[in-house]
């Protein structure tokens, strides 16, 4: 199981890397009368997944399950789907969420008026102690530790800060709450209601 979470914080990493330069028409937030969902597109496959959205006072936090396959056919470049399919069932029982904070007013929110952490500190919780914040509670009522956290460094430019959660041994058709106890910007507790996971879409 460790080899698996190496693995696809491996990949993750490198698809951070290269989204950068590409337009793949991906995390597309789309309206389905009062729901709201991410696409996930790349040439031949696509996927839709819920958005689940709370705000706290003047933040707005998002969780968004992203397909796995996303990134593994992302990954690969050709679509080879055979290939596909053999590296998705090594990994389909990872989890991987896309998780979001964003101010009202678009402030930066690691300013130390909102963390009372100096920025660099902010940026560090980030990067290596936030994914201690996060757990996962099964359908089963089997609590799930998050293993591993990306953080998306924006540089200042987008008006938001973004991490991807990953949490390992989890069964793909498996309900899950996804709980974050915010030490950070110090909101309390939250929990995330996942009652459907991502679904394959036609192109």
């Amino acid at each position: 199981m460790k080899d698996y979470r190496q693995s696809i914080l491996f990949i993750a990493s490198i698809l951070l890397f290269f989204s950068c330069g590409k337009d793949n028409k991906e995390n597309i937030p789309v309206d389905d009368g009062s729901i709201r969902y991410q696409l996930f597109q790349l040439e031949k496959k696509g996927w839709k997944s819920k958005l689940h959205s709370q705000k706290a006072d003047d933040i707005k936090f998002t969780a968004t399950e992203v397909p796995i396959q996303f990134y593994l056919l992302k990954d690969k470049g050709n679509h080879d789907l055979f290939e596909i399919d053999s590296l998705y069932q090594e990994n389909k029982k990872e989890r991987v969420i896309e998780f979001t904070y964003e101010q009202e007013d678009e402030e930066d929110l690691l300013k130390e008026q909102f963390t009372t952490l100096s920025y660099e500190e902010g940026v560090k919780y980030m990067s290596f102690a936030l994914d201690k914040d996060f757990y996962v509670v099964t359908s089963k009522k089997d609590t799930i530790k998050c293993t591993g956290v990306s953080y998306e460094r924006n540089f200042k430019i987008a008006p938001f800060q973004k991490v991807l959660l990953f949490f390992s041994g989890i069964d793909p058709e498996e309900k899950i709450q996804l709980i974050y106890n915010d030490k950070l910007f110090k909101k309390g507790t939250l929990k995330f209601q996942f009652k459907d996971t991502y679904t394959e879409i036609l192109l």
